[in-house]
């Protein structure tokens, strides 16, 4: 009975208050709403899916089309040079190569070559046929009257080999002279020189000289480091000052060393990579490069010279 008339007055009271000022009193002990409706977006499948497959035609588009471009950029080249090697080539005649650049207002007294022994061709094979190639590109430039060629090969597998290298240019030369073959001297850094089949030194003969200096990549970087170790330790024995060390000097050391700048650097790859030459010797180096070419070719040699005779030369103070 008691428990009935407390609910009886407990419900008088509370029909006393408004409704607003009921919401009001239970307000601080509500949990707060959150700022935004926290139900997932509507998937929409198809457009995802629309946009997808556009991303992979627009893509199957380019690939086409940069494919499309190698291609007819490659057959280019391959026509160019086939009619340049049936227009232009030497039939081992020195008189046709001299022909060829006769032309010319200017040669380089100093050519150099980067070639590679690809993978495929490691061992006794490729060895014979990177000597050949040397032979042959040895035989244009004593046909062009150039004097001076350095062949730069990475591993150093032609100064492994500098005798048998002489016998296979020695019998190039012989094959495009004759007789009258000029003299040959085949020298690499740090190793005595190799002229005419003997170490000693002899008088080039009256149809001329060709030296050879092979490369490799233990000459370039490498021999950088070894000269500032030099002049360092030089420097801390008192031996010579900081200010005596120029750009004169360490030119000097590298060219006697080494070699001293080229005029010309080929690249007979299909792309531009000097794979380590020695990189302070081509500051001024006009290099040329045949693009989609992928070996040692006379067509690639002369257009390399007649580029070079229309190069101009503008050294800067």
């Amino acid at each position: 009975m008691v428990a009935s008339k407390e609910t009886q007055i407990y419900r008088r009271d509370v029909d006393k208050i408004s409704v607003p000022e009921r919401e009001r009193m239970l307000k601080p002990y509500l949990p707060a709403q959150p700022a935004t409706s926290t139900r997932p977006p509507k998937s929409q499948p198809i457009r995802q899916f629309l946009r997808i497959q556009l991303y992979i035609l627009v893509f199957a588009v380019m690939h086409a089309v940069f494919s499309l471009y190698i291609r007819f950029r490659q057959a280019y080249h391959t026509v160019l040079n086939r009619v340049f090697a049936v227009l232009y080539y030497h039939h081992r005649a020195p008189e046709l190569i001299r022909q060829d650049i006769r032309g010319l207002n200017k040669t380089p007294q100093h050519l150099s070559v980067i070639l590679e022994m690809k993978e495929d061709e490691q061992g006794f094979a490729g060895l014979e046929k990177l000597m050949d190639d040397v032979a042959e590109i040895s035989a244009w430039c004593a046909g062009a009257g150039i004097p001076m060629l350095s062949v730069y090969e990475k591993t150093g597998a032609l100064k492994d080999h500098i005798q048998r290298t002489h016998r296979t240019v020695s019998k190039k030369l012989h094959s495009y002279f004759g007789r009258h073959v000029p003299s040959l001297q085949i020298q690499a850094p740090h190793v005595p020189s190799f002229l005419d089949g003997d170490d000693s030194g002899q008088t080039p003969s009256s149809t001329g000289h060709l030296s050879i200096l092979l490369l490799s990549a233990e000459d370039g970087r490498s021999t950088l480091v070894d000269l500032t170790k030099t002049l360092t330790e030089m420097c801390q024995r008192n031996k010579i000052s900081a200010n005596d060390i120029s750009l004169d000097l360490i030119d000097a050391e590298l060219s006697e060393s080494v070699m001293t700048e080229p005029d010309l650097l080929i690249l007979f790859g299909p792309h531009i990579q000097l794979q380590g030459y020695p990189p302070w010797q081509i500051r001024l180096t006009e290099i040329y490069h045949s693009q989609d070419n992928s070996g040692v070719g006379y067509q690639v040699f002369l257009r390399a010279l007649h580029s070079f005779a229309k190069a101009q030369m503008k050294l800067g103070r």
